[in-house]
């Protein structure tokens, strides 16, 4: 009976980021506004599951989340996805090329991710004639990087149920 209980209970964990990941791009908060920054959530959330966990968010998954977010905040369909798939192929880089498993490694990799990420945001936006605010993407950047070890934590302590 404990044991069962025990798998039940690994179950649940394991479906808890595709549960935020979905939550996520259904409310249309992939980025929290405060006053002074705004942090991108979805791109943190997607780059430590594929890096730690990849079976725990499958690229179906990551893709649909994007076209879920599309079409919430009525963006051309695509650009969302488009950019999170960039930032899982980097982290599923990383994952390949990482030794050691450290705050620091997953920190300073995630700076390439989401350059990268925001600048195929930023050409798809600027190609498909919708205006960008490039202040507002460039505090999305800084501010999503500096948040990036809270959410590590968070996710950190999540993924140890999932194991235990």
């Amino acid at each position: 009976m404990a044991l069962i209980y025990k798998q039940i209970q690994s179950k649940f964990f394991e479906l808890i980021p595709i549960v935020i990941l979905f939550f996520i791009a259904l409310n249309g908060n992939s980025i929290v506004d405060l006053n002074f920054f705004s942090v991108n959530i979805h791109y943190i959330l997607v780059y430590y599951w594929v890096l730690r966990l990849p079976q725990a968010l499958g690229y179906g998954f990551i893709f649909l989340s994007g076209i879920i977010s599309d079409v919430v905040l009525g963006l051309p369909l695509g650009i969302n996805s488009l950019s999170l798939l960039v930032i899982s192929a980097v982290a599923a880089y990383v994952r390949v090329v990482t030794v050691r498993i450290t705050l620091i490694n997953d920190w300073i990799s995630f700076i390439p991710a989401l350059l990268i990420a925001n600048f195929v945001y930023f050409l798809s936006l600027y190609f498909s004639g919708y205006e960008v605010n490039y202040l507002f993407l460039f505090k999305n950047s800084i501010s999503t990087f500096i948040f990036y070890p809270v959410l590590w934590v968070i996710f950190t302590f999540i993924l140890n149920l999932t194991k235990n």
